[in-house]
């Protein structure tokens, strides 16, 4: 398969893999992928996983190319944050949750940062359609509590502080049902004692 035959079939992939084009072309040679990187065409994300450099990528693209390269994951933690602007700073990687092992793929679009999570906590995450394609972010309730599942630090009114969280964001946009039942699906008696304190400091009976 030719280069221009490859781009015009997968044109529409944010990510590709091996998979991917040996579906097209059960004969290919993986050995044309390094060409083609030697070339400038394709960039490689992760083994078996590529991209094509004459691309735009946007926040949502990177998003895709996040639940695409480690599966099962979805975005949420500081990213998550971020996009529901309970926090102000920038986010500097596209941080995930995933039932496979902490893992970090420092690339040249983006650093694809993800934190291990057994796989019966992997809930609380809506499908967003993007260009023919879905990818998972985790509700702004998830994402909060995920946050505090893996900072068992953070449980002080002076911890809360340092956050910056967006009140006002998080008033308007959380259901605090749903971060009941969340917090029962944890199992997770010291997570339950954390949420509570900072439910408080929030100004939330």
């Amino acid at each position: 398969m030719r280069f221009l035959q490859l781009q015009r079939r997968l044109r529409d992939f944010p990510v590709f893999s091996i998979a991917d084009i040996q579906k097209l072309a059960p004969d290919f040679h993986n050995q044309r992928l390094s060409e083609w990187q030697n070339k400038g065409y394709i960039i490689k994300i992760r083994q078996g996983y590529y991209c094509f450099t004459d691309v735009n990528f946007t926040e949502p693209d990177l998003f895709l190319i996040a639940n695409t390269i480690y599966k099962p994951s979805y975005i949420s933690l500081e990213m998550a944050l971020s996009i529901y602007h309970l926090i102000p700073e920038a986010v500097y990687a596209i941080t995930s949750v995933s039932s496979q092992k902490t893992k970090t793929f420092q690339t040249s679009l983006a650093n694809f940062s993800y934190r291990h999570m057994k796989p019966s906590l992997l809930f609380g995450y809506e499908l967003r359609e993007f260009r023919n394609h879905r990818y998972m972010i985790a509700d702004i309730e998830k994402a909060l509590l995920d946050y505090l599942y893996f900072h068992p630090r953070c449980q002080t009114a002076a911890d809360f502080t340092a956050l910056r969280l967006n009140i006002i964001e998080w008033k308007k946009q959380a259901d605090l049902d749903k971060v009941q039942k969340y917090l029962t699906a944890f199992h997770h008696t010291a997570l339950v004692t954390r949420t509570k304190r900072l439910m408080d400091y929030l100004n939330y009976a």
